[in-house]
């Protein structure tokens, strides 16, 4: 599978959006004219107030009556989550209605504050919200049980945000992490070192250059709560009191710790010792909430984030966590290994590479398909040969989320080529286990 990066100018665009939302907040007006509140638009309400929101289903498609959705909000739909949902314009080939589709995403979108989606998962929730807490390394704190107990996403949304307030005004009462950054300036005491070269270079004066080195909390630790814990509080999914307490511990970092824009790989792979080793929770939810929580488009008043989880993108990472945590101690995976053909002219990433711990070249690789299908298709056949060929592989094997209609097992030149479930509709341990036995690891 192709690599899911951002690329540099999407960064660059989230940021440069971001930083105008921060210049923004605070000047919501409720009074937009973008929607009519005749009767006719009533879709189902989400609160005692006007807001509504129109629930959509996986791959389902949904008819809307043309008077139930303003072309404004329409337009704005298909433009801005195009990728998200397939929108078709009211015509005779829709019978004269809005025809909606959830592209394999769920999540809250609010396109417009007197009007939401629900993008709703074909997954059981316990089952989503167990992918969760596998794909975003959240199972190995104890404080963090009950997750997946939660009855829909907002409420394992808004339960995570708590959770993540919480600990952080804990944190804050027992002191931030703070790190030395080293400093220059002329004092007119000796700090730290002299700067010898800058002291010789100018004519004697009542002050010393100095190198010395000095406490900040301003780090990024700190920076990437500071930045979720603004980001979430913007959401439409929290209660009034979640909101607040998010608030809360905003304000504890206010003034000790910059606000900047943070991306989700800002959370990977950071150094812990025994001093900030309570932090990596933190920032294992911080990474969930900003791969999730993005930037709106509007481009003024009171930032409304959309909420969205890629399906595709969840399913990837959990198979790879699940294998991880259950593989045999003989056995290693290595996710997204680059590939390169044509002389280093194509590069792509393949989802996982299966190694014995002591082999230098893969047992086999693997694909995630987040679809449902009958069979793979050939591109899908195609795609991984090439994989296994590069890595002078003999095994290729594609992940469903639930059994094909018939087993696949075929021979393309000196690749085996199988698919295998990896099921999300009932126990998923159960489901791994499966899936381990039929890799011959167990």
């Amino acid at each position: 599978m192709p690599a899911s990066t951002t690329p540099p100018t999407t960064r660059t665009s989230i940021i440069r959006q971001s930083a105008r939302q921060l210049r923004n907040a605070g000047k919501y007006n409720r009074h937009s004219p973008l929607l009519n509140k005749n009767p006719s638009f009533s879709i189902t309400t989400m609160s005692s107030q006007s807001r509504q929101t129109l629930s959509l289903a996986e791959y389902t498609p949904h008819f809307l009556p043309a008077h139930q959705l303003p072309e404004a909000l329409g337009t704005r739909l298909w433009q801005q989550y195009g990728r998200q949902i397939s929108v078709e314009f009211p015509s005779p080939k829709t019978g004269g209605q809005w025809r909606l589709t959830s592209l394999g995403w769920v999540g809250h979108i609010p396109l417009h504050p007197d009007f939401h989606l629900r993008l709703q998962p074909k997954t059981p929730l316990a089952n989503l919200f167990g992918m969760m807490t596998y794909a975003y390394r959240l199972r190995s704190w104890r404080w963090l049980d009950g997750l997946t107990t939660s009855a829909s996403l907002p409420e394992f949304y808004e339960q995570l945000a708590r959770l993540l307030a919480e600990r952080v005004l804990l944190r804050a009462r027992q002191g931030l992490r703070r790190d030395y950054v080293s400093r220059e300036a002329s004092l007119p005491f000796l700090r730290g070192r002299l700067n010898l070269a800058a002291a010789l270079r100018q004519p004697p004066a009542v002050t010393l250059p100095c190198r010395y080195q000095e406490q900040t909390t301003d780090t990024t630790d700190n920076q990437i709560l500071a930045w979720t814990l603004w980001l979430v509080a913007h959401s439409p999914l929290l209660s009034d009191s979640t909101r607040l307490l998010l608030r809360r511990a905003f304000w504890t970092l206010h003034g000790l710790v910059r606000l900047r824009p943070v991306l989700p790989w800002e959370c990977l792979d950071r150094p812990y010792d025994r001093l900030n080793l309570d932090y990596a929770p933190l920032h294992a939810i911080c990474r969930f909430f900003l791969t999730h929580t993005g930037p709106d488009h509007q481009s003024g008043g009171e930032p409304m984030w959309p909420f969205l989880v890629d399906m595709a993108r969840l399913y990837e990472l959990f198979v790879a966590e699940w294998l991880q945590a259950h593989l045999p101690a003989a056995y290693t995976l290595k996710a997204q290994e680059q590939v390169s053909f044509d002389d280093g002219a194509l590069r792509l990433r393949i989802d996982l590479a299966l190694y014995h711990a002591a082999g230098a070249s893969p047992l086999a690789v693997l694909d995630t398909k987040y679809k449902l299908a009958a069979q793979p298709t050939a591109e899908d056949v195609t795609q991984i040969v090439a994989y296994a060929q590069a890595k002078q592989c003999a095994q290729a094997i594609l992940i469903y989320p639930a059994p094909l209609a018939r087993p696949f097992h075929i021979r393309v030149g000196q690749v085996q080529v199988r698919a295998l479930p990896f099921a999300l509709d009932g126990d998923l341990e159960a489901g791994g286990e499966w899936l381990l036995a039929q890799l011959a690891l167990v």
